[in-house]
């Protein structure tokens, strides 16, 4: 199983996320996040949870094994990481990224502030792809 030092360091990295944006949005100082990052210490669950929260994913990211899509939003509808959609696509994270940015996907955008942030509705994809995206663990192939 992946440690949290680990799925931080590849979400944020997914993201495009720096240590210190991750600190401007938890509110947790630097010096935390840096041994975070560097697996000295690992945070109590609510920190994990707040951390999984800001940057998007479901609160219990950092407990799940597999990769599923990540609850944001309500009503049913869940903010899928580019990685999910390009595995179930069977595309490259740089092919579903460019077009999110080009705006050619009407399932999903992209907003760039200082980096490009993505966001996917798993409604929306389901609805205009027919592929239907895993919201539980161990659910894909």
């Amino acid at each position: 199983m992946m440690k949290f030092a680990d799925k931080l360091k590849n979400l944020m990295k997914d993201l495009g996320i720096s240590q210190s944006k991750l600190s401007d949005l938890t509110g947790i100082g630097k010096s935390s996040i840096s041994q975070y990052l560097s697996g000295k210490n690992e945070p109590a669950e609510d920190r994990k949870k707040q951390i999984a929260l800001a940057l998007g994913v479901q609160e219990n990211y950092f407990n799940q094994f597999s990769e599923t899509a990540a609850t944001v939003q309500h009503d049913g509808v869940v903010n899928v990481p580019v990685p999910l959609i390009a595995k179930l696509m069977g595309k490259s994270k740089e092919w579903v990224m460019q077009g999110l940015r080009d705006g050619i996907f009407p399932w999903g955008y992209a907003v760039k502030l200082q980096k490009w942030s993505y966001f996917i509705s798993s409604v929306k994809f389901t609805e205009y792809t027919g592929i239907e995206v895993p919201l539980k663990g161990g659910d894909m192939v």
